[in-house]
């Protein structure tokens, strides 16, 4: 299929682009990678009259790492992410997350902003931002700049915080100091690149005892939002992770959990397959950080 007619813009700065937003309410839809907006439209589930081209936009690519925190602009091409060593020393997680992205043309051209704003409950970057509590960053011509926590920013499938007349201009991402930082991410697909029908991903923070200092993990893929679970977290700080407990853990996240059923799998095949994955990556986390500690 092909899309239906739109008009097009191209923004010249995010100034245009707000104040075209603000005069197309409604009508208007940002575009920067579009790998998941053109494929809609394609298909006729999207059909914005007005597409705002906000791809040029060198003040929406800018990255600031910093002790505490990274601060990504929200255009900002998944490939530079996945390649720059810096980044991945401040965050690890998403850099395990982007390995499972699509394919390699997707992450050329697609931007971590446009993952977030898209709100698949099965991406990757949503269920990162989730797990680590990222702030995201809004701006309207006549509401001005707003944060809102990724806690409160996904909101349904492929629905957030984000207004009609909003643009989402920089993530700010939470980085973990101190050593002893391990991350794991793991998904299944019917093919590689394809949707997952349930993912697990989680970055702990582990002593040279092999105690649990810090931890944060979530599913995704198996609700309509991706999940993140700090009280279940909480409840590891103090402990050695090792099997018994991360199965513990795991069936508790994955109880949590409402997945629906479709062509591929039911509700609760899915549900299983949480539950293993997140099983899995909290003892792997665990054990490979004690490994390397006692290497």
């Amino acid at each position: 299929m092909k899309a239906a007619p739109f008009d097009y813009v191209c923004a010249s700065n995010l100034e245009h682009a707000l104040e075209v937003l603000d005069a197309n309410a409604y009508d208007a839809k940002l575009i920067a990678g579009g790998m998941s907006l053109v494929p809609m439209m394609a298909m006729r589930l999207a059909r914005p009259a007005l597409l705002v081209d906000i791809n040029r936009l060198d003040e929406l690519k800018n990255i600031r790492i910093e002790a505490d925190k990274v601060i990504m602009g929200a255009a900002t091409r998944q490939r530079n992410v996945e390649f720059d060593t810096e980044l991945h020393k401040s965050l690890p997680l998403v850099r395990d997350g982007l390995k499972w992205v699509g394919h390699v043309q997707t992450r050329n051209r697609g931007t971590i902003g446009g993952s977030l704003a898209h709100a698949d409950p099965s991406a990757e970057m949503p269920l990162a931002a989730r797990i680590l509590d990222a702030t995201m960053r809004l701006r309207s011509k006549a509401g001005g700049e707003r944060t809102v926590a990724a806690s409160e920013f996904f909101q349904g499938p492929m629905f957030t915080a984000v207004g009609e007349t909003e643009c989402l201009v920089e993530i700010e991402w939470p980085v973990w100091q101190g050593p002893g930082v391990v991350t794991a991410f793991e998904e299944v697909a019917m093919r590689n690149g394809d949707f997952a029908m349930a993912s697990a991903a989680c970055q702990l923070q582990i002593d040279s005892s092999g105690i649990c200092q810090r931890a944060a993990f979530g599913l995704g893929g198996v609700d309509g939002t991706p999940l993140a679970f700090p009280d279940l977290a909480q409840q590891m700080i103090g402990r050695k992770i090792d099997e018994n407990l991360a199965k513990e853990i795991a069936h508790a996240a994955a109880k949590r959990a409402e997945p629906g059923s479709d062509m591929h799998a039911d509700g609760e095949f899915r549900r299983h397959l949480a539950t293993v994955l997140l099983s899995r990556i909290l003892a792997s986390a665990g054990q490979g950080q004690r490994a390397a500690l006692a290497a």
